[in-house]
């Protein structure tokens, strides 16, 4: 894939596990301003659950086509940092990636296709460290200011097809029952699940019953709400969030607590 991407903006997002209590955010930064004082930095969050890539991953997924195009969204919840693990520069129609080659583009990779993916050229643009524990200042980031800069893709290393992807749990029907589960669990205790409105339509074509009946845990919910407002106090409910995802809530409080639900717990729609 040969696509231009327009990164006049010099817009770069940070995106990982290291929280705000460390320098390692910080040296990052300090990195990427370094190498090229004009660039643009925003925080997508460091507060992902320490080495949790799949959270990473759909974080990521949520968010990263907010941004205006040709921005370059630098990816680091990298447990396997100083193995032999590879890092990864990728290129899609709209946007640059940079990370570790663990699985956490796994779905930029399965919405942004086609892709094009180069194995970062450490030698080039590695920056001296006497260790090999913080590839997120040593590599990533001079390697992001550096694409910032209009370092030419080309140059970041040899074309790839064999990079890591993590599996993406899919829906699937158990008779006339939908059956889905619990990928991410957000800071007010929702519970987002990977079933979308469409499969919900998909269901309902399927039965003069309009009516959706919802069970997660050991609970059941009859159908959905259109708000959080309309929610009932210490009662699970249900409805389509504004990613158009099934997300079980709670109204002003936690559904996971009450449920004792975390992610890929079972969620039915029958």
């Amino acid at each position: 894939m040969r696509a231009t991407v327009p990164h006049s903006l010099r817009l770069i997002t940070l995106l990982t596990d290291f929280g705000d209590r460390d320098w390692f955010v910080a040296s990052m930064k300090g990195v990427i301003l370094s190498t090229y004082p004009d660039a643009r930095i925003v925080d997508l969050t460091h507060q992902i659950v320490p080495y949790r890539i799949d959270e990473a991953a759909y974080f990521l997924k949520s968010c990263y086509r907010e941004f205006p195009e040709g921005t370059i969204h630098v990816v680091v919840v990298d447990p396997g940092v100083g193995s032999a693990r590879r890092a990864i520069a990728v290129k899609s129609a709209r946007y640059f990636f940079l990370g570790p080659d663990n699985g956490v583009l796994t779905y930029i990779f399965h919405d942004e296709q086609p892709v094009e993916v180069r194995e970062i050229d450490q030698q080039t643009f590695r920056h001296g460290s006497p260790g090999r524990t913080f590839d997120g200042r040593d590599l990533f980031a001079p390697a992001a200011a550096r694409l910032a800069k209009h370092e030419p893709f080309e140059s970041y290393g040899p074309v790839i097809e064999d990079y890591r992807r993590c599996s993406i749990s899919q829906p699937r029907w158990e008779l006339t029952a939908l059956i889905g589960e619990i990928v991410y669990v957000d800071r007010f205790g929702n519970l987002i699940s990977n079933l979308t409105s469409q499969h919900l339509e998909e269901r309902r074509s399927t039965t003069t019953r309009r009516q959706s009946s919802i069970r997660i845990g050991d609970r059941i919910i009859e159908d959905l709400v259109d708000s959080y407002s309309n929610g009932l106090a210490g009662q699970p409910c249900a409805l389509i969030n504004s990613d158009g995802r099934l997300e079980v809530f709670l109204k002003e409080a936690s559904a996971a607590d009450l449920l004792h639900v975390s992610k890929g717990e079972r969620i039915e729609v029958s």
